[in-house]
């Protein structure tokens, strides 16, 4: 018998847009002999399923169903492809948990904890995970400009703790950007984490559950047209994302342990996407995505399709590996 799959998109942050991109690339691609799909827009003041010819059915949120034309429908799994809040931060993840309704991404523990970077990199450093020399940042904090320099240098990145997409993020060359830098970031977050800036080659590791086997995908390198790898450089064509990496095979043995021995150690499910910075010749880790874009562009589903997988297979997999658990 198919299964009922919601996928949820949208959300309530700056990724919105993105979010309802890859959710719609899902809806495309799911398998229609094993699953009825549903697109289901969560938004900050409704949640909807969209029917035919565009039209919006209501979401009951006290049990999380829907009803169409007479007909009520449950939902067997939730495929979670939002970026940002309520998605990717536990939410959505914890409301699921609670009606017994299995979803795609990690549990909401782990999404909390790894939508939080300096929270992330606190826990990730015990277990020898080099990172970048940070400095935190709290709303209402006085910041000292000659402080932050002689913690983590010039250049450095001035970034809102808790958004994705590079939202809310600078590169800041001079001690007088620093200032206007915070107050950019504070649009995004009221925390906000300054890091030291590291010189050398950024790639990026996916690491799935396939077939019940932890898999860290063909590495991918960075090259940004840009400063850095910001939002025109991620979705608006300014940058090369070339796979497999230009990078030696130990080198690429490297990174791919070190990011699924981080998907062990955090008791990761799902799909999970860390970047890397090579400095010095060693992987600094950067952050890790949980719920990656998920466009025929994105860096994942170009990985999965250099390891020979499918969008149909790879979206298949997540959603079998739900219902196990």
């Amino acid at each position: 018998m198919k299964k009922n799959v919601a996928i949820a998109m949208g959300g309530f942050s700056s990724e919105y847009r993105i979010s309802i991109n890859s959710g719609n690339i899902v809806y495309k691609n799911l398998d229609r002999s094993k699953y009825n799909p549903y697109r289901v827009h969560i938004l900050q003041k409704e949640w909807f399923v969209i029917g035919e010819n565009d039209t919006p059915y209501p979401i009951n949120r006290s049990n999380f169903t829907v009803t169409i034309d007479g007909q009520l429908i449950t939902f067997d799994c939730v495929f979670n492809t939002i970026h940002g809040t309520p998605g990717e931060n536990g939410l959505l993840q914890a409301y699921l948990e609670l009606l017994d309704i299995p979803q795609t991404s990690c549990d909401f523990y782990q999404s909390a904890l790894t939508f939080n970077k300096r929270d992330l990199i606190s826990v990730l450093k015990p277990f020898g995970i080099k990172t970048a020399e940070n400095y935190f940042v709290d709303k209402g904090d006085e910041v000292d400009p000659d402080e932050i320099i002689a913690k983590v240098g010039l250049p450095c990145f001035v970034k809102a703790n808790k958004a994705g997409s590079s939202f809310g993020i600078t590169k800041v060359k001079s001690r007088d950007q620093i200032i206007p830098a915070t107050k950019f970031a504070f649009k995004e977050d009221n925390e906000i984490i300054i890091e030291s800036f590291l010189d050398g080659t950024e790639v990026s590791v996916g690491v799935i559950t396939h077939n019940d086997e932890i898999l860290a995908l063909p590495v991918t390198e960075i090259v940004s047209e840009n400063e850095f790898f910001d939002y025109e450089a991620k979705y608006l064509g300014k940058s090369q994302e070339i796979t497999p990496a230009r990078i030696s095979e130990e080198q690429t043995k490297k990174v791919q342990e070190i990011a699924k021995l981080i998907y062990r150690k955090l008791k990761m499910k799902g799909f999970s996407r860390s970047e890397f910075i090579f400095h010095n010749n060693e992987p600094h880790f950067i952050e890790m995505n949980t719920n990656p874009g998920l466009s025929e562009a994105s860096i994942l589903p170009q990985q999965a399709q250099a390891a020979g997988i499918s969008l149909k297979e790879l979206f298949g997999s997540a959603i079998e590996a739900a219902l196990k658990v």
